[in-house]
């Protein structure tokens, strides 16, 4: 497994404006790299809560911070972030909340865990390993319709009905449950024309986000982070595709102007004004990062101040 590397690691916790007693977020732990740092400015009355779907992370983030009285561990997804928090009675008390999005580093390299065709493994990409439908489940079951949906939706592959029409016609043969058996189909069913990118990577992603619901669990988690940020808390997203990103534009700008009906006057009611500051600028990953970590290229922080 390749050496974790948390990325834009400085802008982010520039972004959240840590202060050595305040209460932070970390909802996806993946390997600490990012709750390593936060942890690192904390003084003793300082605290970090950290959640993960996946029980590997969890199993991490108790051995690495399990005996550290400063850190809450939470097995959960941040689509549940409002129960979470109010749970340990942090509602409205939490000074900064990072949401990492997507698949993480140790996710992808180990095989085992179906996200990537780099090394042949098991058809799973469940985020979290201890419930819910596998890939090569859904694959087996969903017709070339919802197929094509999702790979157009999530993917925006040119070609969806073409590759599911493809999977269909080979699990007619043999029921598919290998990473390498669905991207040697998808790679036989549509030319090559980026010789950069392999034809199934995105195909890959579609399924992926559709297996773990990630998008509708990015929405929950935004519109919680109303509800658990305190006034002059600091809302940090880091995304990783265009899907993510525009979810998480779009929420920011929206919170961040007055209530449309009341926009424009001279005197808005408390209820109409803007929850959020103006979002900051979006950052990416300079030409130093994305040399050490080749990964950072896609990644788009966003972060927004809570006024209300």
């Amino acid at each position: 497994m390749l050496d974790h590397q948390p990325v834009l690691l400085h802008a982010t916790l520039e972004a959240l404006a840590i202060r050595p007693d305040g209460c932070y977020v970390d909802a996806t732990f993946g390997r600490g790299g990012h709750s390593a740092a936060i942890l690192e400015r904390l003084d003793r009355n300082g605290l970090l809560l950290v959640a993960d779907r996946d029980p590997d992370a969890i199993a991490a983030a108790r051995k690495r911070f399990g005996n550290d009285d400063r850190v809450i561990i939470v097995h959960d997804s941040f689509a549940n972030l409002r129960s979470i928090v109010k749970a340990h009675g942090l509602n409205r008390r939490v000074d900064g909340l990072l949401l990492d999005i997507g698949v993480s580093s140790p996710q992808l390299d180990e095989a085992a865990r179906g996200f990537s065709f780099a090394n042949d493994g098991p058809l799973d990409m469940r985020m979290d390993t201890s419930r819910g439908e596998t890939a090569a489940q859904w694959i087996a079951r969903a017709d070339e319709s919802e197929i094509t949906d999702v790979i157009r939706r999530y993917g925006e592959e040119r070609m969806p009905r073409r590759i599911a029409r493809a999977i269909v016609a080979a699990r007619a043969e043999q029921p598919i449950t290998t990473t390498a058996q669905l991207a040697a189909i998808v790679a036989a069913a549509i030319p090559q024309r980026d010789r950069k990118r392999h034809p199934a990577t995105r195909v890959f992603q579609a399924i992926r986000i559709h297996i773990n619901a990630e998008l509708a669990q990015l929405e929950d988690a935004l519109e919680a982070s109303l509800d658990v940020l305190a006034i002059g808390g600091r809302l940090c997203v880091i995304s990783f595709h265009s899907l993510e990103d525009r979810i998480v534009k779009r929420f920011m700008r929206r919170h961040s102007l007055a209530d449309p009906v009341w926009r424009g006057l001279p005197d808005i009611p408390e209820h109409a004004r803007p929850r959020l500051g103006r979002p900051n600028k979006a950052l990416r990953a300079d030409d130093d990062e994305v040399t050490t970590n080749p990964r950072s290229r896609s990644a788009t922080l966003r972060s927004a101040e809570v006024l209300r």
